[in-house]
């Protein structure tokens, strides 16, 4: 059984009607959790800030950014479902009372005093582990502790955590799914430092496509490289020799983007197919006899092929049809 094919705890709560409605409103709202992973992802891009920071590791953040996260994941949450407020806690769910709490520590949350024996949604994302979850609490003040003492009266913020003897308490909707990978940070160490090297944005992003070979590429991985507002300008091809599209395809190389004719050839070449705000960059030759029966797409009047790197390519490579 692998990481993502961990069982969903059993959970704590049975025979709890509000529980029952809300978890059922979600579902709706997202049967496979995709939307939640996408605004996991995106809300941990927000807090890096690549385009000013350059910055790619949560390890990064400064104490008061990491403590601005629950409230970002609350709010940008509340935006993507078009939820309303509620009157005490954060969300009201089908006339129900929620409250979001966010964590990078699994079991981490911290449930202040107007929140108990409320439910709350409660969050977790790793971006180095590449992994979230989310579920209901009903944060039971009779089973709740306090950091440091045994006592009730909650720790100096006057809030609650959850022991780990009562971890089971937490109702899980996706438990431990894979959350869409920083590519930055999760580089070999020696291939980071190469792509991180230049001094100048362009050549930064240059070198991303040039060594990340047929891999999905986030744009936001080429905003953190860039450091301008513009930063697709970096990948473009123009006038501007400097871009990465024209100066890679004198290496024989090409980066193919989320518009419909770009996937066409990546489907072709036999992907990756780049998703939305993704690239995917391909090293290509000619078609010849011994490539064999390998995927190959026509352009330029010839038809091509994805190669490895031990072997030869053709410069410079072809352009990218446009339409």
């Amino acid at each position: 059984m692998t990481l993502f094919d961990s069982p969903i705890p059993a959970p704590g709560f049975k025979n709890d009607p509000e529980m029952d409605t809300v978890r059922r409103r979600l579902l709706e709202l997202d049967p496979d959790g995709s939307r939640f992973a996408r605004v996991l992802r995106e809300t941990i891009d927000q807090l890096l800030d690549g385009e000013n920071t350059g910055r790619f590791d949560w390890n990064d953040l400064h104490k008061t950014e990491k403590t601005h996260a629950g409230t970002l994941v609350e709010i940008n949450l509340l935006r993507e479902f078009k939820l309303s407020s509620g009157d005490d806690l954060d969300y009201m769910i089908e006339g129900i009372e929620v409250d979001c709490k966010f964590s990078q520590k699994e079991y981490g949350w911290m449930i202040p005093p107007e929140a108990l024996d409320e439910i709350c949604l409660v969050v977790w994302a790793d971006d180095h582990q590449s992994l979230w979850s989310v579920g209901l609490l009903r944060a039971d003040r009779e089973k709740l502790t306090t950091s440091g003492t045994v006592t009730k009266k909650g720790n100096r913020d006057g809030k609650f955590s959850l022991t780990k003897n009562n971890h089971s308490l937490v109702d899980w909707i996706w438990y431990r799914k894979e959350l869409k990978e920083n590519l930055l940070l999760h580089l070999e160490p020696q291939l980071q430092q190469e792509i991180l090297a230049p001094s100048s944005g362009q050549r930064r992003v240059n070198e991303l496509f040039r060594q990340i070979i047929r891999k999905r590429v986030d744009r936001n991985v080429v905003r953190t490289l860039a450091r301008q507002y513009d930063y697709m300008a970096r990948v473009r091809d123009d006038k501007n020799r400097t871009r990465a599209r024209p100066v890679l395809r004198e290496e024989g190389i090409i980066i193919t983007g989320d518009s419909t004719n770009h996937r066409v050839v990546a489907a072709a070449l036999g992907g990756p197919v780049p998703e939305k705000g993704e690239f995917v960059s391909f090293r290509v030759a000619r078609a010849q006899p011994h490539h064999g029966a390998r995927p190959s797409v026509e352009l330029d009047g010839a038809p091509w092929v994805a190669v490895e790197d031990d072997e030869a390519v053709d410069i410079p490579a072809p352009r990218l049809p446009s339409r």
